[in-house]
């Protein structure tokens, strides 16, 4: 017969040798959950909500009562004998309940009434469904099974992000792979918002990809080439052009260059354009991320400790490209540009040295104090470029500070802008994505102390240590003419350890899919940007 208990009480009825292999189970036929050949196919997860009193009873999500009802009650019962009734995020798992699903996981969910929380800054409700699938999904991979349906928990796509980003780890480079799980929607009648899901995910995990990628593999011109396919890939209405060195040069992109010297590898600007407009000649969104693949910090070298992790200073330049194919493969009714200086920064014979003074773009002449500032040289170039397409917004991404980390952490990306119109909304994109943002000041009080310069025009770093986040975002400014500018300081939130529960130890591809869901917006209100 088929064993409806949990984990602990298959335990008990196991008989194991002192090997580890089961000899007998009593009460088990021959499609005993634990017989690999069978059983371990399919899982399913289930979400079950948090009591709003504790005489209440026990309240599955709509396709978690339709479950029960199938096996006759079952998982109500064992789930009432199993233990205390599960909070938000975590997870039980019983087996053998049902022939198409023999392992099934139960996920809290908290209260049914949670919605958006004003002191936290996000859908808790969606934040709990995206941890608790997230948690539910990876316990199905850790059994080797190959395919999850998932329950759309009352909002597919924050049940498919948690799906997809919580199974995502990059072991590519590894010969022990974890297993690759398909998570699929249980039931229908949610597909659209599910698929949408799977979309906003899949942007994020290829910029935890691109970030994750060792530099030595992920160089500039591959990081470029990969961009290409995948943008081309999925869209007929993209371009993308890779800019050599030459081209850099006839731009008068000398602050970018100067980076770039210190290092063998070639310099890359690519630029990618999506035409999603009814009308080609809609001004475009232009988006601008610095892209240094890996930040030795230059002749103002770094502490050797972590340096592994400046392989994703990139994070700027992949996360603004991954939100350009995801609106891609959205179809999104939007021109968009994307631009991405891209190249190492390096100590050599070459190198920028403290004291060296560079001319950017726009003419103006930069004093180089400390040659680990140097993404703030590289996005000068950029954003000067980006005033040239007349565009609608210019944003721009990077893992600029260790100010920033200080400062907020890997609670919220810092952003910085001129226009609170668009602060609004990024902050609303960022409440439904549960990756949040939160603004920082841009004041005149933070530019004095750039522009007091003794041979240049600006200075690269502060006048005082204090204020470093704001002081590169002043740096920024001189560069921007635009009024409708944002600047997305995302060193804070560049790994994840354990603060998101739904990614794993690792690069985090933050802010992408908060990006795309502002576009999204953004789509369905041209006429008022």
């Amino acid at each position: 017969m088929l064993l409806s208990l949990p984990l602990p009480a298959l335990r008990r009825l196991g008989v194991w040798s002192l090997g580890g292999k089961l000899l007998a189970c009593r009460g088990f036929s021959a499609s005993c959950p634990l017989s690999r050949s069978r059983a371990m196919t399919k899982g399913l997860v289930l979400g079950i909500y948090a009591k709003e009193k504790d005489d209440d009873a026990l309240q599955f999500t709509s396709a978690g009562d339709k479950f029960d009802k199938l096996v006759s009650g079952k998982l109500r019962e064992l789930l009432a004998l199993s233990g205390p009734p599960l909070k938000a995020g975590k997870t039980r798992i019983f087996y053998g309940l049902h022939p198409d699903f023999p392992s099934v996981v139960v996920a809290g969910l908290g209260k049914k009434t949670s919605g958006v929380d004003e002191l936290e800054n996000w859908n808790e409700g969606k934040e709990n469904i995206r941890v608790a699938v997230a948690a539910a999904c990876r316990q199905i991979q850790d059994l080797e099974i190959t395919s999850v349906e998932v329950d759309p928990c009352g909002d597919a796509q924050a049940a498919a992000e948690g799906a997809v980003l919580g199974l995502y780890e990059f072991d590519e480079l590894k010969q022990k792979k974890k297993t690759v799980v398909s998570a699929q929607l249980y039931g229908s009648g949610d597909d659209e918002a599910w698929q949408k899901g799977v979309v906003f995910a899949n942007g994020q995990n290829l910029a935890r990809h691109l970030m994750e990628t060792p530099a030595n593999k992920m160089t500039p011109t591959r990081f470029a080439e990969v961009i290409e396919q995948k943008l081309k890939s999925v869209s007929n209405s993209t371009t993308v052009h890779i800019r050599t060195k030459s081209w850099i040069e006839d731009q008068a992109m000398g602050a970018f260059l100067s980076v770039a010297k210190g290092s063998d590898e070639p310099p890359v600007f690519l630029e990618i354009h999506y035409t999603g407009s009814p009308n080609a000649d809609d001004s475009p969104l232009v988006f601008v991320g610095k892209g240094i693949t890996f930040d030795s910090g230059g002749i103002s070298i770094k502490p050797s400790a972590n340096m592994d992790l400046m392989r994703a200073d990139m994070g700027g330049a992949a996360t603004i490209c991954s939100t350009i194919i995801t609106a891609a493969t959205l179809n999104l009714p939007l021109n968009l540009i994307g631009l991405a200086p891209l190249c190492e920064n390096m100590p050599s014979g070459k190198a920028n040295k403290p004291g060296d003074v560079v001319k950017a773009k726009n003419g103006k002449t930069i004093q180089v104090d400390n040659t680990d500032a140097e993404g703030r040289l590289i996005l000068a170039d950029a954003l000067c470029y980006a005033h040239t397409f007349n565009p609608k917004v210019i944003i721009n991404a990077a893992t600029l500070t260790g100010a920033m980390d200080i400062a907020l952490g890997s609670g919220a990306t810092g952003v910085f802008t001129n226009s609170t119109w668009l602060w609004t909304k990024l902050f609303e994109a960022s409440i439904e994505t549960g990756d949040r943002m939160w603004r920082m000041p841009l004041f005149d009080h933070y530019s004095r102390q750039i522009v007091d310069c003794q041979l240049a025009d600006i200075n690269n770093i502060g006048k005082y240590r204090s204020g470093g986040a704001c002081t590169a975002a002043a740096f920024l400014k001189e560069f921007v003419t635009h009024s409708k500018w944002a600047h997305l300081d995302i060193a804070g939130v560049m790994t994840n350890k354990d603060e998101v529960p739904y990614l794993r130890k690792g690069m985090s591809g933050r802010p992408t899919r908060t990006l795309t869901e502002f576009l999204i917006q953004m789509s369905r209100d041209t006429e008022n940007f």
